[in-house]
């Protein structure tokens, strides 16, 4: 990575914060943007599948919500390393506005329809423009103190998850007007949310903590990822991260369609469900979050959330194998959730404290990018799993999550133990 610009200040020190923006808005408006982001996100969920049944055979529709899924994470995987890079370069905010902008067109391309190729097309353009999220945590990095960023991110989190209970609840409402509202409304709120960042957000970035130059060989996303693994501090999160990202990518792919198989639910039910995750979103990160990070800090609270995704994994997989009912699909997928929540707050964390003032957005688009890269992968491989058996991508991720908390806590006892080596006799 460059080095930030001289200037007359001096630079902020590796994970300090970036300097707090003049205007007093930009917290509660990053607070209302990734509120009606995670609305707009979702409002779609309960929907996607049943769109996709008017153009694909039933058999295949597991696989075709993977391609979609894996079309839009493939641009991602391309695009994320340049957006967060140019935010580092240039400021978060016009990144963000490009990015909610072209989410609007996207969604409007694919509620227009009319074919599976205009749906393509729409996850292209949403995928290339797809940095509005990894900005944000950049921006919340940029006037945040190490010390506060996992309170406000479980904050966000929280919010985040009182936009899953909402967004889902609006999108079975929607459905019932027909199965493009909802894809519609997610176009408008995030022209809305492009308004709201171009005329009212303030920039975050201080110019003195700007690269001064962008490389394009180092913003090649396998060098960005690779380069990130290169860290020693980031090594075991990473892993970590990518392990727990297969398991969350076959939950969100595929629970609509396990509910549409298993248990014969339509959109409104999986809506409803959806605003069950959202609740316990809020719960979790909104009110237990803190006090669990100041009880066995953030790690522990990782390996834990780890530990809650498992069990609802091993739950769904027996929903899709043995016990097809209603109720243990609802308290999995919950308990799921509740892993989810607390466990990737705590890590977002971890991770932004590991990394300089400088290089926030350079992580934000390396984390977009692996986790992009899941996206291509895991979604395919979710449908060809669950055309087998509807159970396997289940099973398959209960082992992925019980390696994900063993290669974390392992590190933390390294990481304890070299602590104690280097306090002297």
């Amino acid at each position: 990575m460059s080095t930030p610009q001289e200037s007359p200040q001096a630079a902020a020190p590796p994970g300090a914060p970036s300097g707090r923006p003049t205007s007093t808005l930009a917290w509660p408006l990053l607070i209302a943007i990734t509120f009606l982001t995670t609305i707009g996100m979702t409002i779609v969920f309960p929907v996607l599948p049943f769109i996709l049944r008017e153009y694909v055979p039933e058999a295949s529709l597991a696989l075709w919500v993977g391609v979609l899924e894996s079309v839009y994470a493939l641009c991602a995987f391309i695009a994320a390393p340049f957006l967060g890079s140019f935010s580092d370069r240039f400021g978060r905010k016009p990144i963000l506005v490009i990015s909610v902008l072209g989410s609007a067109a996207g969604y409007l391309m694919f509620g227009i329809g009319g074919a599976l190729w205009v749906l393509l097309v729409s996850r292209i353009i949403d995928g290339l423009t797809a940095g509005d999220l990894p900005v944000m945590f950049a921006y919340l990095a940029d006037i945040t103190p190490p010390e506060d960023r996992a309170k406000r991110y479980g904050l966000l989190g929280a919010l985040g998850g009182i936009g899953t209970m909402v967004g889902p609840a609006i999108g079975a409402f929607l459905a019932t007007i027909s199965l493009s509202a909802p894809v519609f409304a997610t176009a408008a709120i995030a022209a809305l949310i492009g308004l709201l960042s171009a005329f009212l957000l303030p920039e975050s970035l201080k110019q003195e903590n700007r690269t001064t130059e962008l490389k394009l060989a180092e913003l090649h996303p396998f060098t960005v990822i690779s380069a990130a693994f290169g860290r020693k501090e980031l090594r075991a999160l990473l892993i970590a991260f990518t392990l727990v990202s297969i398991p969350f990518a076959f939950f969100v792919n595929n629970v609509s369609v396990l509910a549409l198989d298993a248990i014969q639910w339509g959109p409104t039910q999986v809506g409803l469900l959806l605003s069950g995750v959202g609740v316990v979103d809020i719960i979790i990160q909104g009110a237990l979050l803190g006090p669990l990070v100041k009880r066995f800090g953030e790690r522990g609270v990782v390996v834990a959330g780890m530990v809650g995704q498992l069990i609802g994994c091993l739950g769904l997989a027996l929903v899709a194998s043995l016990v097809p009912l209603s109720g243990l699909l609802a308290s999995a997928a919950l308990m799921f959730a509740a892993g989810q929540g607390g466990m990737q707050a705590a890590l977002d964390g971890v991770m932004s404290s590991s990394v300089g003032a400088d290089e926030q957005g350079w992580l934000a688009g390396g984390m977009s990018s692996l986790g992009s890269a899941v996206q291509m992968t895991a979604p395919l491989l979710a449908g060809w799993l669950y055309g087998i058996s509807h159970g396997a991508p289940y099973w398959l991720s209960v082992g992925l999550i019980a390696l994900a908390a063993f290669t974390l806590a392992q590190s933390t006892r390294r990481t304890a133990a070299a602590d104690v080596a280097a306090i002297p006799a």
